[in-house]
């Protein structure tokens, strides 16, 4: 089995060249093609796939029941530890999973089809346990037992727990707070779609009442400063009217104070730094909120505030970057207007709304690095 990156950060050149690498690539599966020559959609063909890598001896499923210890280490040296494991979305466990964002409409119909087909979590969601000490439960330091080195040289390292004691422990431990889900809120939404379907080919259950539908493969980290690292997501505009000053538009919310030309100096001083700025083919301008403004939108965050502006704005095409070096291209290529800039949410931002219960706006953070799909699924047909 090769790994791929989750299927939602994989536009269709990546996603043929992943595929290109390997007969076994998990991205085959995660964004399935259709086989025309077997007469096969593109979700009959992933559950096909799975059928066979099985029988290929390619997945193997564990013997007994255990849990997966998972490493990112970035070329920094920066490293997030977490467990992967199957987490309640049941009536009951409802309660105790809390979203952290509020969502943009998106078409959650292929995740669906390709849940029912496959009857697997192929990705694990992404949570945030509020436990402190939890890490200290399952993190290893003996040799992994599956490990990858992505395109950005990012290290992955899964580790088998399968002895009892640990399995209850960590259990405990994610037990005792919320979980918050940090990235995946479409597939958890999926799932309690899946599980509310009346006939489901796993609706008989094994005794407790429970089915595999009950349950949703996440990878759980602790909310701590030291396991995450959590960078901004910047907006793009383009399709504004002609002669539209957004420099203006901006100053009904903010102090707008010009940085300097759009150049590769000042660009770069601004991304690196982490400012929140409007780059502009005219120009770079740093944005100071104004008193009044952090209350009107709801809260301090820069994706509430900058939504202030954006609401304002004529008719225009909205789009989304994790990286300023790219929203910045953006701009230089012509292919946008304007990029803004936002700062990082901390860490202890993101613990203070997820106590209170409440979601930050859509698109606030955004998680790195990214956990590989291909390193665990977990298929629906037993419990747990």
């Amino acid at each position: 089995m090769v790994v791929a990156p989750p299927y939602d950060v994989i536009d269709p050149e990546e996603r043929a060249l992943l595929a290109a690498r390997h007969s076994a690539n998990a991205v085959r599966v995660e964004l399935p093609e259709p086989d025309h020559r077997a007469g096969l959609d593109r979700y009959a063909n992933a559950a096909r796939l799975m059928e066979e890598w099985q029988k290929q001896g390619i997945l193997l499923r564990d013997p007994s029941p255990a849990l997966y210890a998972y490493r990112m280490t970035s070329p920094d040296g920066h490293s997030t530890n977490g467990v992967i494991g199957a987490v309640g979305i049941d009536d009951q466990s409802a309660e105790s999973i809390l979203p952290h964002e509020q969502t943009l409409p998106k078409a959650k119909t292929d995740r669906l089809e390709l849940l029912r087909s496959t009857r697997a979590n192929l990705s694990p969601i992404w949570g945030l346990s509020l436990s402190a000490g939890l890490t200290r439960h399952f993190v290893q330091s003996a040799p992994p037992d599956m490990e990858a080195v992505d395109d950005d040289g990012v290290r992955h390292e899964l580790w088998v727990l399968d002895d009892s004691e640990t399995i209850d422990a960590v259990r405990e431990s994610v037990a005792t707070s919320p979980l918050v889900v940090a990235d995946g809120h479409h597939r958890y939404e999926t799932a309690l779609t899946y599980r509310r379907e009346p006939v489901r080919p796993e609706s008989s259950s094994a005794g407790n009442g429970q089915t595999g539908a009950d349950l949703l493969m996440a990878l759980v980290v602790e909310l701590s400063e030291e396991q995450l690292d959590v960078g901004p997501i910047h907006r793009v505009l383009s399709g504004l009217p002609d002669g539209l000053d957004l420099v203006d538009a901006f100053a009904s919310w903010f102090e707008v104070t010009r940085a300097g030309d759009f150049d590769e100096r000042t660009t770069g001083a601004l991304g690196a730094s982490g400012s929140l700025a409007l780059v502009m083919p005219s120009g770079a301008w740093m944005l100071s909120p104004k008193d009044g403004t952090a209350e009107a939108a709801g809260s301090g965050l820069d994706s509430s505030m900058v939504a202030l502006v954006i609401a304002e704005l004529p008719d225009h095409e909205l789009e989304f970057s994790n990286s300023w070096q790219e929203a910045i291209r953006e701009v230089g290529t012509e292919r946008a207007q304007a990029a803004i800039l936002l700062r990082p949410v901390s860490v202890e931002q993101i613990a203070e709304w997820a106590r209170t219960g409440r979601r930050m706006p859509p698109k606030t953070t955004y998680f790195r690095p990214k956990p590989r799909t291909g390193m665990v699924f977990r298929t629906l047909d037993e419990p747990g």
